[in-house]
C-alpha cells in the first residue's frame, strides 16, 4: 500500500449545501481538484468542486451533503496518498537520517522538522536546528548532506 501524508483539516462548515471550509497544509492544490480523492479516519472523500477562499478552500465532498453533516465533519483531518514524483523530498523522508556536513562530520539524527516562515528546520538530536534550504541531498531515512554557514553548529 502506499504510504500516506496528512494535507489538511476541515475547518467549519460553509454554506447550506455541504460545503466545508478546509486548511490545506500542502502547496500541491492539486489535492484539491475535481475528483481527487482524499482519506480520513472516517472512510474516503472525492472531491466535487474547491475553489480558494481567503488562503483556505471552499469545498464540496461526494458524502457530505448538508450543512448538518459539514458539522459533524469539523475537525477531521485529511489524508492523501503520497504523488509519484521524485524530484520532491517528503517530509517523512527526513527522520532518523543522519546529518553530515561538507566535511563529513556526522551533525546529528533528524527527530523533527519544525516550521519556520523563512525555511523549515531540521531538528537534530544533538540540539541543532539547521534549515531546509542548507540541504544539499537526501537519501531517505538514512543520510542527509548539508552545506552551513561556519558556526551554525557551534
Amino acid at each position: 500500500m502506499r504510504p500516506t501524508l496528512e494535507v489538511g483539516r476541515i475547518i467549519k462548515a460553509q454554506g447550506l449545501k455541504g460545503q466545508v471550509l478546509v486548511d490545506l497544509w500542502t502547496d500541491r492544490a492539486e489535492r484539491l481538484s475535481v475528483g481527487a480523492e482524499l482519506l480520513s479516519e472516517r472512510g474516503a472523500l472525492t472531491v466535487r468542486a474547491a475553489a480558494a477562499h481567503q488562503h483556505r478552500f471552499i469545498v464540496t465532498f461526494d458524502r457530505i451533503t448538508t450543512r448538518e453533516e459539514a458539522e459533524r465533519w469539523r475537525g477531521v483531518v485529511l489524508s492523501a496518498h503520497r504523488l509519484d514524483d521524485e524530484s520532491v523530498i517528503w517530509i517523512d523522508q527526513l527522520y532518523d537520517a543522519a546529518v553530515y556536513d561538507v566535511a563529513g562530520v556526522l551533525r546529528g539524527v533528524v527527530v523533527g522538522v519544525e516550521a519556520n516562515p523563512a525555511s523549515d528546520l531540521l531538528v537534530l538530536d544533538s540540539g541543532a536546528l539547521v534549515p531546509l534550504t542548507f540541504v544539499t541531498a537526501v537519501v531517505a531515512n538514512t543520510r542527509i548532506d548539508v552545506d552551513v554557514p561556519d558556526g551554525l553548529f557551534e
